[in-house]
């Protein structure tokens, strides 16, 4: 009997060092897909606060609380399903996505630089930034959710790429502890950022004159952090979009791209012994990638112009 018990004990301490090294598996593949997905999620970060512009501050936290909600339902109901679908009866359909979604990343990259350059904007969002109504908040708040779709997409197969070769059920817990934590991170920032401006108010408005200082200062920096997040934002569409293309399109079967990055980044890192040369060669390829996601968002904005007044000009005759 105790013999049996023991027998029982040291089955179950087996299978606790199992399950223990399958959680470590998984937290480790979780790490390394999240900051494959690191850019996309910078980019995330940038888009959304956005969309509580022009709104009471007393609703710009119910309003980050419902695109969140809608963030983990995409990733999670929509995503989830389809991505594991596709690993494991069609993995080889993958990169096609991906390239795809790089795609988008390089349009919208580029078409906010353009919008930069020229001072134009999305004249629904101009139109409706003032109104600040239940209607208003609704149409932001799908319009932020269908913008997390294609961003959470890229995030969830980016991740899903860095472990497809692992079993299926570690591939389904990293997507859904990497989809959870990123939702966290990028809506838990967004209102931090959100409401760092009337922290600083609060902060002026104490007696404390150092207290005054940081809350004025907050309250300065703010329009220059948001500015530099909107650049960094793009940086990070351009970069990660012509990334995705780089080395997907290799993926798909034309080598020469990646090859031409690889030995980019390795001459780069031959020129610098120690540490910087690795920062060197990582820069160079970024930069490398940002160019060819510039160059490639900017021939499909011009597609993207052309076609509405094709139709113009087809509908004028």
């Amino acid at each position: 009997m105790a013999g049996g018990l023991v027998a029982l004990l040291d089955d179950v301490a087996a299978i606790a060092k199992v399950a223990a090294a399958s959680i470590d598996d998984i937290g480790a593949a979780a790490g390394k897909a999240s900051i494959k997905a690191a850019g996309v999620v910078v980019d995330d970060t940038a888009v959304t606060p956005r969309y509580v512009h022009g709104f009471s501050p007393k609703r710009e936290l119910p309003i980050i609380r419902k695109i969140a909600i809608g963030s983990i339902r995409n990733k999670l109901l929509i995503i989830l399903p389809v991505a594991m679908i596709l690993s494991q009866f069609l993995p080889q359909a993958l990169p096609y996505l991906l390239i795809a979604g790089g795609l988008f990343l390089c349009y919208e990259g580029a078409e906010k630089v353009y919008e930069a350059l020229t001072g134009g904007h999305h004249e629904g969002e101009a139109e409706t930034a003032a109104l600040g109504g239940p209607e208003h908040e609704k149409t932001m708040v799908n319009g932020a959710i269908r913008t997390d779709l294609i961003l959470s997409a890229e995030i969830m197969v980016i991740s899903l790429s860095s472990v497809e070769d692992e079993p299926f059920f570690t591939r389904l817990m990293v997507l859904i502890v990497v989809a959870v934590l990123i939702t966290i991170l990028v809506y838990g920032v967004v209102a931090l950022i959100v409401k760092m401006d009337d922290v600083g108010l609060a902060l002026a408005q104490r007696k404390s004159s150092f207290s005054q200082r940081i809350g004025r200062g907050l309250v300065a920096a703010m329009p220059k952090v948001m500015a530099v997040l909107t650049v960094v934002g793009i940086a990070a569409m351009l970069w990660v979009g012509g990334h995705i293309l780089i080395v997907n399109v290799g993926e798909a079967g034309f080598h020469w791209p990646a090859d031409r990055l690889h030995d980019l980044e390795h001459w780069f890192g031959e020129l610098v012994h120690g540490g910087f040369g690795g920062v060197l060669s990582w820069s160079a390829g970024t930069l490398a990638s940002a160019l060819v996601g510039l160059v490639v968002g900017a021939i499909v904005v011009l597609i993207m112009h052309l076609i509405p007044k094709r139709k113009k000009a087809d509908a004028a005759h």
